[in-house]
């Protein structure tokens, strides 16, 4: 099965065919390559600098008044080549030069630049190599520009390293410095210029998952040439460029070497191999398949105590084969243990949560398999599901099944069950309040019953992305930046691996037998984690995770290091923070959670600090979501 969102459009860059473009873009285009990259002015429109008086004082003061391109001075002279057209800004810009008068030319020439792309309809706008030392004027500038666009995009060309400086990340810090200045503007993206040598720190390829790359620029000098002189590409960059074509969805812009290196080169050669890897791209597994198009799409969590599902959300968790295979693998396994073989027992199984009746089905052939006789109680609260397991019931359980409509949290069941089954966890293990749901239903469990999952844990890591903070940005207000998300991770970077932050095990032994709790504070959590940082980085929010066991050495996981291969049930979950927090190399961040409750809810509470190498708070947010003013789950 093809995924039309890994195709990626491939570009060819000139920088000298200011006399013949016509002859060029006819050459690539009818080629391999889907669009060109050029500059808009050929070098002479430079003299607006006025570096050395190429104009007279009047001509000049006329231009700075009412900026207007000479014809003869432009490469890109009309909207003909514009639909497959990326312009490159000139790089003698120098809005950062010492002298007033260049820095004020260089603004006016740039603004014309940008002015007459949106004129002329370019698709896209790279902005060259930052300049050393400071780029606050810069920053201005291309802040305010870039906010003008609408259509055209606006990209800086960032090196993926600094030759003198490999592992270190220097670029990647520069590039920051800007964006920051520039107040995170979502309209300012990247073209990420691959360099010959790659760090060796794989940190510091993966910062650039979390970055709006949207284009790759792959000069042609840093490929090397295979045993018939054809250009390919290192072990290193051909996997960098698979994940950019997977995660990021980038076009990519290739450069002819400016002197011949590879025998055997044409002019398509280099944009051909490119295409090349991204046609064997490795096929997208079921899991994959079934994912497709939710990659960074932000999810508010189910609220399963307070709303009904809909049959379209049961039939999508239906189809994930793992979870169900782990459950019937628990309940066998829990049947082995309990019941000797051939024996008349009829073990009472209790399904909470039954939904339209898979984890039934589970149980079913669990029993078949283990030779083990069992009597299953379904029980579900859902009116619209309720129907859907009477249809079962009738056409293919009959009697092995008593259905029963109700919340398991007011039940009172004929006789205890030997084991507990429920599928009540949430992306957060907890936040879907299985805790409170199970501590219910405990009172249905014998003394030495068996609840599957017996335990969740929680998981929580620092996470960059640009674009899930952009999203969350986006809605421009309190609510939505202190409300945790279901997201398929793709445009992200984990600053470092999770951490477990708390568990819960059923049954609950602080529990008293046969006894609902008085109130639920035996729920709430607190939990303090730390976590060491080596690269310079920034954080705009916190992963969550959970994993389970489902019964002794069964589990399910969403945990990256722990993953179910194939499992889609669930994705991760997101908890904003509202401003992105600079977190050096060396630093520490420390992550504070609550899980809080009153007697209509349950919520959490949230807070990140950074420490440095000394010790010392470098930043601190406030805590999120006070009293549950902006997210809850309602019990």
């Amino acid at each position: 099965m093809s995924d039309m969102s890994r195709i990626c459009s491939i570009g060819l860059m000139t920088t000298d065919c200011h006399n013949n473009f016509d002859e060029f873009f006819s050459k690539a285009c009818e080629t391999t390559y889907d669009f060109v990259a050029t500059p808009i002015s050929k070098p002479s429109f430079r003299q607006v600098l006025n570096e050395k008086n190429e104009m007279d004082s009047t001509a000049h003061k006329l231009w700075k008044n009412r900026p207007a391109y000479n014809k003869k001075d432009l490469i890109l002279s009309s909207s003909d080549w514009s639909e497959k057209s990326i312009g490159l800004l000139p790089d003698w810009i120098d809005l950062e030069s010492p002298s007033s008068e260049i820095a004020q030319c260089s603004e006016i020439a740039l603004k014309q630049e940008t002015d007459w792309a949106c004129h002329i309809g370019l698709q896209g706008l790279i902005f060259p190599t930052l300049p050393k030392g400071t780029v606050a004027n810069t920053a201005r500038v291309i802040n305010r520009i870039a906010s003008s666009l609408t259509m055209t995009q606006f990209a800086v060309k960032v090196p993926l390293t600094d030759p003198t400086d490999v592992e270190g990340n220097g670029t990647w810090k520069k590039w920051n410095q800007l964006r920051t200045l520039a107040d995170n503007n979502s309209r300012i993206n990247v073209a990420l210029e691959l360099t010959a040598e790659l760090p060796k720190n794989r940190e510091l390829l993966d910062v650039w998952f979390a970055e709006p790359v949207k284009t790759v620029i792959v000069p042609g000098d840093i490929f090397i040439s295979n045993t018939k002189g054809y250009p390919v590409l290192p072990k290193g960059h051909q996997q960098f460029i698979k994940e950019m074509m997977t995660k990021m969805g980038s076009d990519f812009i290739v450069t002819n070497p400016r002197t011949p290196m590879h025998k055997s080169a044409t002019m398509t050669s280099y944009g051909e191999y490119i295409a090349h890897l991204n046609r064997t791209l490795p096929e997208l597994t079921e899991a994959e398949q079934c994912s497709a198009g939710y990659q960074d799409f932000m999810q508010a969590p189910l609220q399963p105590l307070m709303d009904n599902l809909e049959n379209q959300t049961y039939e999508v968790f239906e189809k994930d084969p793992i979870k169900y295979q782990q459950y019937e693998k628990a309940v066998y396994k829990a049947l082995i243990d309990r019941v000797d073989h051939e024996s008349d027992y009829e073990t009472v199984i209790m399904v909470v949560g039954a939904g339209r009746g898979p984890l039934v089905n589970c149980c079913l052939r669990a029993s078949d398999k283990s030779e083990r006789k069992v009597h299953i109680f379904a029980l579900e609260k859902n009116p619209n599901a309720f129907v859907t397991l009477q249809a079962m019931k009738e056409e293919v359980w009959q009697d092995k099944v008593t259905l029963v409509f109700a919340d398991m949290r007011d039940w009172n069941p004929p006789k205890k069950c030997d084991i507990l089954v429920s599928e009540l966890l949430g992306s957060f293990g907890d936040n879907e309040l299985s805790p409170e749901c199970l501590d219910g239903a405990q009172k249905f469990i014998k003394p030495d019953g068996i609840s599957i999952p017996a335990s969740y844990t929680t998981f929580i890591s620092p996470l960059a992305s640009t674009k899930l903070c952009n999203d969350v940005n986006s809605f421009k207000d309190l609510t939505h930046i202190e409300t945790p998300y279901v997201v398929l991770f793709c445009q992200v970077h984990e600053l470092a691996p999770c951490k477990p932050l708390w568990v819960f095990e059923h049954p609950n032994h602080h529990i008293e037998a046969d006894k609902s709790p008085l109130n639920n504070q035996h729920n709430m959590r607190h939990s303090q984690l730390e976590f060491d940082v080596d690269h310079d980085t920034v954080m705009h929010g916190i992963a969550g995770y959970f994993e389970s066991v489902l019964y002794k050495d069964v589990m399910i996981s969403i945990r990256p290091e722990t993953h179910s291969p194939g499992m889609f049930s669930w994705f991760p979950i997101f908890f904003p923070i509202r401003t992105p927090i600079q977190v050096p190399r060396g630093s520490t961040v420390i992550v504070d959670y609550w899980r809080l409750t009153d007697t209509k809810k349950v919520w959490y509470e949230w807070s990140v600090v950074v420490k440095n190498k000394q010790g010392e708070n470098t930043a601190i947010t406030a805590i999120h979501n006070v009293g549950g003013r902006s997210s809850w789950v309602g019990l």
